[in-house]
């Protein structure tokens, strides 16, 4: 980092730094072949599941006008883009508790305004956003990264832990809301009746704490007594993506008699289905 600031210096030099290995990058993730689909599949579902759960939160907060199909969409347009020109693997991609959090303020501010109402929400965040991108643009171009060396590590674990503590309280709250009934839904359907319900969150805890488990103990499967090596690495390597593919399929032995929103599923429509294109439309004309 540059002691001062100096136009366009620290884009100069991103640029020469960027350039002497790029291609190697390139080359190197093209001659991985097998090796590189372990870590692939871990920060595709790394990355989608927190997306998919904070798509829902805002859903909720934002009376269904952001979705996580918008959620899933923009994150991956933003990780292709990054990936390709970016180049940089500790970047916080798509959405998080913060992004919520502010999202959120900003549709109650737009409920609350009648020149602007929920109606026009898209629109005026689309320009907020736009108007941040500027001002992004100008901190970068004067360097102002460069005040960074006036900050010690214990500010950037500070919001690290910040982060994390938003995610275990989101996911706290997501169990709890699963014994609840959720807004705009119907309170006279069978599932919303109290049995239901307290066997739909009961169902949501043994899925939630059996991937968190059965995940964290795949991880270390190297060190396991029983299986060959090369299982015990597959495992190690793929446990994660696995468990999230088999607790998935456990969700869905419940059958018979059990009403059809037990458990509960993420709505996300398909694009060719009737107002799909709603929420993608910023103004109509």
């Amino acid at each position: 980092m540059e002691d001062t600031f100096v136009p366009f210096r620290g884009i100069k030099n991103d640029l020469q730094g960027r350039l002497m290995c790029y291609k190697q990058d390139w080359i190197g993730g093209l001659r991985a072949g097998f090796r590189i689909l372990a870590p692939t599949t871990y920060i595709f579902f790394a990355s989608a599941i927190p997306v998919i759960s904070f798509g829902e939160q805002l859903e909720r907060d934002t009376d269904g006008v952001l979705t996580a199909v918008q959620t899933l969409a923009s994150t991956a347009l933003c990780g292709i883009v990054q990936s390709i020109i970016g180049g940089q693997p500790l970047l916080i991609l798509g959405v998080a508790e913060p992004t919520v959090i502010m999202y959120t303020f900003m549709f109650n501010f737009a409920k609350g305004r009648p020149e602007l109402g929920s109606k026009l929400f898209l629109a005026w965040t689309g320009w907020v956003c736009v108007w941040t991108a500027i001002l992004l643009f100008l901190l970068a171009i004067l360097g102002a990264c460069s005040i960074i060396n006036r900050f010690t590590r214990l500010a950037g674990e500070l919001f690290g832990l910040l982060i994390a503590m938003l995610f275990m309280q989101e996911a706290i709250k997501g169990l709890i809301h699963e014994f609840h009934i959720p807004e705009r839904a119907n309170p006279s359907s069978p599932e919303f009746q109290s049995s239901w319900r307290f066997g739909n969150g009961m169902f949501s805890l043994v899925l939630s704490f059996g991937l968190l488990h059965t995940a964290l103990k795949s991880r270390k499967a190297r060190s396991w007594r029983y299986g060959s090596g090369s299982l015990r690495g597959f495992i190690a390597d793929y446990g994660v993506p696995l468990m999230v593919l088999v607790w998935t399929a456990i969700s869905y032995i419940p059958a018979g008699s059990i009403p059809k929103g037990v458990p509960r599923r993420l709505f996300s429509p398909n694009p060719w289905s009737s107002g799909a294109f709603e929420n993608w439309t910023v103004i109509k004309a």
